[in-house]
């Protein structure tokens, strides 16, 4: 098992980029929440994150609303369902915690799917940042709640990401 990363700027600060075996497994903001030690990331490599960076960029201009990048989720079976349902989010909508323990088919499990969400390793591309508490309050965001709330209105057509800083 190989790892490389790189850094890339962005309009929510610099973004980590990790590739296992050449395929994106982690994205990762600065003071990120179970955030790895960066000696895990491997050598400073940025060739495999050519179509990463491109579909990012495309993001952050308002031109790409749907990632589509080979991942691969390191996690248990229970945390890859709920990236899953991550994925299935659309851009610019929301949803709870318990809309997703529903649609794993687990209605008591909001708990859990909150704490998976958390330890997601593809933030931005797989949309944690999507997910709001029952009330439809900004709850807890690896990232900081600053960015999901930056985020989210960028989605909704509320800021553009250079206006976010």
């Amino acid at each position: 098992m190989t790892r490389t990363h790189t850094v890339v700027d962005s309009p929510y600060g610099p973004l980590t980029l990790v590739a296992t075996d050449s395929v994106l497994s982690g994205l990762y903001m600065t003071e990120q929440r179970h955030r790895p030690a960066d000696e895990t990331f491997g050598t400073p490599d940025p060739r495999p994150f050519g179509e990463a960076i491109h579909q990012l960029d495309a993001y952050f201009a308002g031109e790409l609303k749907d990632f589509d990048l080979p991942l691969r989720l390191e996690g248990t079976p229970f945390q890859r369902n709920v990236w899953e349902q991550l994925c299935l989010i659309p851009y610019g909508e929301t949803r709870t915690y318990g809309d997703l323990a529903e649609a794993l088919g687990k209605p008591g499990a909001s708990r859990a799917v909150g704490l998976a969400n958390g330890k997601n390793p593809v933030g931005i591309i797989v949309p944690c940042h999507r997910v709001i508490g029952s009330t439809g309050s900004l709850t807890g965001y690896g990232g900081g709640l600053d960015r999901k709330q930056r985020l989210l209105a960028f989605e909704s057509g509320a800021a553009t990401p250079d206006a976010l800083f």
